[in-house]
């Protein structure tokens, strides 16, 4: 497992709502929700690592609603 560095994050009290929301609907820690939306923005953007992703990059948790 690769390194994990503590950083710290100011954040719009809205945006911090939204993502915790979302980190629910997907059964996942706000941490982890943060860390995916960065991973799959630096995937879009062509700026990865290069490095297999982390375990639980993947989207988890409930089926969407037919």
């Amino acid at each position: 497992m690769s390194e994990r560095k503590p950083f710290l994050l100011r954040i719009d009290r809205d945006v911090l709502d939204a993502l915790q929301r979302w980190a629910n609907d997907d059964l996942r820690s706000l941490n982890g929700q943060i860390e995916f939306v960065l991973r799959r923005a630096l995937d879009q953007a062509g700026r990865s690592s290069g490095r297999a992703p982390a375990p639980g990059d993947g989207r988890r948790g409930r089926k969407p609603s037919e």
